[in-house]
């Protein structure tokens, strides 16, 4: 039986603010509760996975549209998008094997209609508010806020990491 639908939950923060760092803490923490995670990360740069020099990069370069890379360990598929459309949250989760996973966490995507915890840090200089919407599930700083939701301590992963499975659970 193919599982149609996993809960996409998004960490969403202005640049700097530390959404790499808690990810790469979260997700062995989420882990250790047996939670299977995926990850879409947003950039907003030209990114390549690939090296020039290796055949995959040629093969690639040479014109396929969609390149698959794999081994026993692992496996990548690079899809050209040449016309640059804006991208589609729901159609790249939809690209994951949902058998596999029990949660997809988003790196970015704060402008998404997706549930998100917000990171906050008054240092960056940008006002919480631009970033709170209706999909709020909690906001995780490093002060205290004048939020009226779930508020989470920034630098309490494990505290985070157990809000996340309680939401996850419901």
């Amino acid at each position: 039986m193919t599982k149609l639908a996993t809960p996409l939950l998004a960490i969403a923060a202005y640049s700097g603010t530390g959404k790499t760092t808690l990810l790469k803490q979260l997700i062995p923490l989420l882990r250790e509760r047996h939670i299977r995670v995926g990850l879409i990360k947003h950039t907003h740069h030209d990114m390549d996975i690939d090296k020039p020099g290796k055949d995959s990069y040629e093969l690639r370069k040479a014109g396929a549209d969609q390149t698959l890379v794999a081994s026993d360990r692992r496996w990548a598929l690079m899809t050209e998008t040449p016309e640059q459309q804006p991208l589609n949250l729901h159609y790249l989760a939809s690209r994951f094997d949902h058998n596999n996973v029990d949660l997809i966490l988003v790196e970015g995507f704060k402008h998404e209609p997706v549930s998100k915890i917000i990171l906050y840090r008054a240092e960056i200089g940008r006002p919480l508010e631009e970033m709170l919407d209706k999909h709020v599930i909690a906001v995780a700083s490093d002060r205290a806020l004048d939020f009226a939701g779930e508020r989470l301590d920034i630098n309490d992963p494990p505290s985070i990491a157990e809000f996340i499975v309680h939401w996850l659970n419901k």
